[in-house]
């Protein structure tokens, strides 16, 4: 994984003592002129009267995202101090975890010559260390594989080696306890990073199922039972077989399974991982299949979410399906007017071969239901029409509403963006529209895919609590970084999943 080799500690160190070669302070936009974030008020103290016309001479907002960076001077114990913006602070005079996270992102990156770093910014609470913990750690995420330099560890950086998070409540055992979790899931999401920005050719259905399998025997607790293509046939897995028959690159179906002794509730979380997307027959543009390698970002994310949540021994028992195949075109690929027998004896009419996502999803959901789950939930980069609708920052959740509510708690707790989305009654209509099978997988009217989308998955799992996470414009940044977002694979939706098991444990 291209993380930086890094040790992280939690300190309660004075921010303008330190000796560090970095600092790093929070600034934020005050009603009249730039103000220091709560934890670094040591820092403007050791500049005295020189701290604000020095920020007004270098232009210092405080706007989220700006950084600054300046000899330290001999004021402060570290050589290089970097301002990082938060931007506005909320009606109560403190900083958001979102605002917190994405600072210590974007401060992650404004370090590359320092051997050590010292992080100042808001982190006064539980939920603020673990913020600005996964923000640093993310935001200083990057792909080198592929880089002729790179070598075998990964990259030739010269970031830092120690990077320490001040906090006043570094002592407290609940303060321990979020950095060293924030940990384990930002590895979590920078390991679905890895996956997402692995070029197809070198990601194809046998070889991810073969890097799930690698990671799971790492995880104590997770088991894992890796189907081929003819275990496949034996099962009855249509869908699966379907979309994966036009490609060299056989399908295959990963199941993992996490059983704590004092599990307090089970959850079923399928992913869909179409590892590249041509479009198959119904063949898209060539501009639109050059970010298709991240189609399993879905597979990737619940399966990392479920090895996540191993590591920090939540007491839920996860079971995780994860279909995989690679929609290509040869003469063996489904045909439109194609009928398929998806796992438990649903019919299906095929009209869209890029509409491939529910295919594999159907199978892998009827499996689901059959190890009597308490919900599951479902992620999938499945429709263009989310992205129509949401844009490309926002996850839409569709499915039973107590769920769906849920959902979206976690979310807001993992600072991640989603919104609900309805499935109307009249969908049932629609996807009943065929005349020769079951259901109709599309229906080529323009309007409401993506609900389409969720009303057909709906119909394979069993009338359990259920929901859809459609991560189609997240999951993929194509432009720069900006927070603790990197380009490339982004992770969405591992961190929600976790909160929400992590929700589910301290239930009654």
């Amino acid at each position: 994984m291209t993380l930086p080799d890094i040790t992280y500690t939690l300190r309660t160190a004075s921010p303008a003592k330190t000796r560090a070669e970095a600092v790093v302070v929070g600034i934020g936009q005050g009603a009249k002129a730039a103000e220091v974030t709560a934890g670094a008020e040591d820092v403007k103290d050791a500049y005295g009267r020189r701290w604000r016309g020095m920020l007004a001479t270098l232009g210092v907002s405080g706007k989220a995202g700006e950084v600054t960076r300046l000899p330290a001077g001999t004021e402060i114990g570290a050589q290089l101090l970097v301002l990082v913006g938060l931007g506005k602070p909320g009606s109560d005079g403190t900083y958001s975890a979102d605002a917190v996270r994405r600072a210590a992102g974007a401060a992650a990156r404004a370090v590359p010559n320092a051997t050590s770093v010292a992080v100042s910014l808001p982190a006064d609470t539980p939920d603020l260390v673990r913020a600005v913990t996964e923000g640093y750690v993310l935001g200083g995420y990057t792909y080198t594989t592929y880089k002729s330099n790179s070598g075998k560890s990964g990259g030739d950086s010269k970031g830092p080696s120690d990077v320490a998070i001040l906090s006043a409540i570094a002592r407290r055992t609940d303060a321990v306890t979020a950095f060293e979790e924030a940990q384990i899931l930002a590895q979590a999401v920078a390991g679905t990073r890895e996956w997402v920005n692995i070029p197809p050719a070198d990601l194809t259905p046998p070889a991810f199922a073969d890097a799930i399998a690698h990671v799971a025997e790492l995880v104590e607790g997770v088991e894992t039972t890796v189907y081929d293509e003819e275990q496949l046939a034996e099962l009855g897995c249509g869908g699966i077989l379907a979309v994966g028959m036009g490609s060299a690159a056989k399908p295959r179906l990963v199941e993992l399974t996490y059983s704590p002794d004092d599990a307090r509730g089970h959850i079923a979380l399928v992913g869909k991982g179409i590892t590249f997307d041509s479009g198959g027959l119904t063949i898209k543009p060539g501009s639109s299949m050059s970010t298709m390698k991240s189609d399993m970002a879905g597979a990737a994310a619940v399966a990392q979410a479920t090895f996540a949540i191993a590591r920090l021994g939540l007491p839920v028992k996860v079971s995780a399906f994860v279909p995989m195949a690679e929609n290509m075109v040869s003469g063996s690929s489904y045909r439109p007017g194609d009928v398929v027998t998806h796992y438990g004896g649903t019919t299906v009419e095929v009209s869209n071969m890029d509409a491939e996502g529910r295919m594999i999803l159907a199978d892998a959901l009827v499996r689901a239901t059959e190890v009597s789950p308490d919900l599951i939930i479902d992620v999938a980069t499945l429709t263009g029409h989310m992205v129509m609708a949401l844009g490309d920052r926002v996850s839409g959740v569709l499915g039973s509403e107590d769920v769906v509510d849920r959902v979206l708690a976690a979310a807001d707790v993992a600072g991640e963006q989603m919104w609900p989305m309805p499935i109307p009654e009249w969908m049932d209509e629609r996807i009943r529209s065929s005349k020769v099978a079951d259901l109709n997988q599309h229906d080529w009217i323009r309007w409401g895919g993506g609900l389409y989308a969720a009303a057909f998955l709906r119909e394979f799992t069993g009338g359990l609590p259920w929901a859809h996470l459609d991560i189609a414009g997240p999951s993929f940044n194509s432009g720069g970084a900006s927070g603790h977002l990197t380009p490339g694979g982004t992770g969405v939706a591992v961190a929600t999943l976790v909160d929400y098991v992590r929700e589910m444990a301290t239930d009654q």
